[in-house]
């Protein structure tokens, strides 16, 4: 699993950027920024449940919500959406090896 890990790593780290370049537009996101941040978001709550963070998967679940098209991210949840990406973040690079 953690070869796995390793592998997918940079493609994960770079959906985060994505989720944390929306936090910090949130007061004036785009169609496509939101559309790419909800985007990056489904794709985290799939793929980090497997590497048994659930946590992660339940947050990233809360930002795809979030920037869901039919109803973008209110401007003044901004701090919350970049508290969220930040928490991700920091699971991803503190997770340990299963070894």
């Amino acid at each position: 699993m953690d070869r796995l890990w390793v592998k997918f790593l940079p493609e994960i780290r770079e959906r985060v950027a994505t989720l944390e370049a929306a936090a910090a537009a949130a007061k004036n996101l785009t169609a496509s920024e939101c559309e790419a941040a909800h985007a990056a978001a489904h794709k985290l709550a799939g793929v980090l449940g497997t590497f048994n963070l659930t946590r992660g998967t339940n947050v990233a679940r809360e930002l795809e919500a979030s920037y869901a098209p039919e109803s973008p991210p209110d401007p003044d949840e901004s701090a919350r959406l970049t508290s969220l990406a930040a928490e991700l973040r920091a699971m991803i690079e503190n997770r340990k090896s299963s070894d």
